[in-house]
């Protein structure tokens, strides 16, 4: 069996790894990478073999840079099945669509600001191809052996990540041996919000792991909702708003969770919460409609309360009318928008509004990469450019992080030792992470596995 590492090697984007045998060719994963605009769109725009020859795609879940450049690989040929749970299949439609919206109006920007010498910049799908890939889903439940031939059968085990993420359990046979292949996709962590803990796998071949956060440890998740309680409190004796960047997968909802959480405690102040992100809105009808994969202390609240994303406080913001009101309300308000690195969408507009009052305060929930906007708000720059003009930052600026969905040496300690204990771990490779992280794994998991782990590079293969 070969495994050649197309994408997130040695990076945190872009996850793609092909699998062959002497009758198999499949694909874990087909994300998109993000970057610097150019470099991303060739990698993105070309695969290293012909998509019609791909027998089948496993998609871990439905987050950008794992599921982001399907519609491509349809739109070049592939035609064979997408393996995915229920819930990343209903999520990742919804992603699609909105990631080729995107690409089409950059595309038109950019066609009007480019000079003669530029070729266009074409969108790498359409929602035509969105729709035509989204038919290929097919939708199989945690836990369960799936048969898909008589050489190949797959299991997903919750891998706590997002909603309906899944570590891929793969039975393979090649050269008339079976074959024992588990990949982790993104490792969630435990104790999170909505989600369940991650499975535990009982020993494997073959491990492709992710190592994103293999040498940090996470604040607590249980802590976020008490700062919540408390920037709310004081927002509302102050009568200023609170402006939260927000990613629209799982962060979002985890906030408005945590909210729900405090408003049935009767602890919530009397406070206008504004979720301003048609996306993400899409997306609570999604958690709304799998209530049934998330962990016991979702299904104790539903008991009593039918509606866990929602209350009377808070309204969903759909119009860009009712957007830009927002912008001119009086008093304490909290507003909810996108994008979590305050790159793009209605965030900027908010913040613009309210970042030079002395009397607000932005809340940033997750990882802020160099050079974004939210990552000079992290810095405590006194002055922030958004839309080509600059900002004093009176604003008071808070950063929660409790509430990555990445595994922390914690988690990858649990994890190994646990499935460790259940079987052997043989040759690991370690995909999805920055270099010191990766290294920092290896070293933590040496002991847990048969062999040491490998970190493999872009476009490298091995033969296991």
């Amino acid at each position: 069996m070969k495994i050649t590492f197309l994408g997130a090697a040695g990076e945190v984007t872009g996850s793609q790894h092909l699998i062959e045998t002497d009758s198999r060719r499949i694909l874990l994963d087909c994300g998109l990478f993000q970057g610097h605009r150019q470099e991303s769109y060739l990698k993105n725009s070309r695969f290293a073999y012909p998509p019609e020859s791909l027998d089948a795609v496993f998609l871990s879940h439905g987050h950008m840079d794992h599921c982001g450049n399907l519609p491509r690989l349809f739109n070049k040929g592939f035609r064979g099945p997408v393996f995915c749970t229920s819930a990343t299949a209903d999520i990742a439609e919804i992603m699609l669509k909105d990631s080729a919206r995107i690409q089409e109006e950059d595309a038109r920007y950019l066609a009007r600001k480019l000079t003669d010498k530029h070729p266009p910049i074409e969108p790498l799908y359409s929602e035509d191809d969105v729709t035509a890939v989204a038919k290929q889903f097919e939708r199989l439940e945690y836990q369960e052996w799936h048969e898909l031939g008589d050489d190949l059968k797959v299991r997903f085990l919750d891998a706590g990540h997002i909603l309906g993420s899944a570590i891929i359990e793969l039975k393979i046979k090649d050269q008339r041996e079976w074959r024992h292949l588990v990949f982790t996709g993104d490792l969630g962590r435990r104790d999170l919000p909505l989600l369940r803990d991650p499975e535990l796998i009982e020993g494997c071949e073959i491990l492709i792991s992710e190592s994103t956060y293999g040498n940090r440890v996470h604040e607590k998740a249980s802590d976020v909702k008490e700062e919540l309680f408390q920037i709310l409190d004081e927002a509302y004796r102050l009568e200023g708003r609170v402006i939260i960047p927000a990613f629209s997968l799982g962060r979002t909802q985890q906030i408005i969770y945590y909210l729900n959480d405090l408003y049935n405690e009767k602890r919530l102040p009397h406070i206008p919460i504004f979720v301003d992100s048609p996306l993400s809105t899409r997306l609570v009808s999604v958690f709304r409609a799998h209530l049934q994969d998330m962990d016991d202390n979702v299904r104790e609240v539903i008991s009593t309360d039918r509606d866990p994303f929602g209350f009377s406080l808070l309204d969903y913001v759909s119009s860009r009318e009712e957007s830009i009101a927002l912008n001119k309300r009086k008093g304490a308000f909290v507003v909810i928008a996108g994008s979590g690195m305050c790159e793009n969408g209605r965030v900027r507009h908010h913040l613009k509004n309210g970042i030079s009052n002395v009397e607000n305060t932005v809340v940033l929930m997750g990882y802020q990469a160099a050079h974004t906007l939210g990552r000079r708000l992290q810095n405590k720059d006194p002055k922030v450019k958004i839309f080509d003009r600059y900002y004093e930052v009176k604003a008071k600026v808070v950063q929660l992080s409790g509430l990555s969905g990445h595994a922390d040496v914690e988690d990858f300690k649990w994890w190994y030792e646990e499935s460790a204990k259940r079987g052997n771990i043989g040759q690991v490779f370690l995909v999805h992470g920055e270099p010191e992280s990766a290294t920092a794994l290896a070293a933590l998991i040496r002991d847990q596995c048969d062999e040491d782990p490998i970190i493999p590079q872009y476009h490298e293969s091995f033969e296991v």
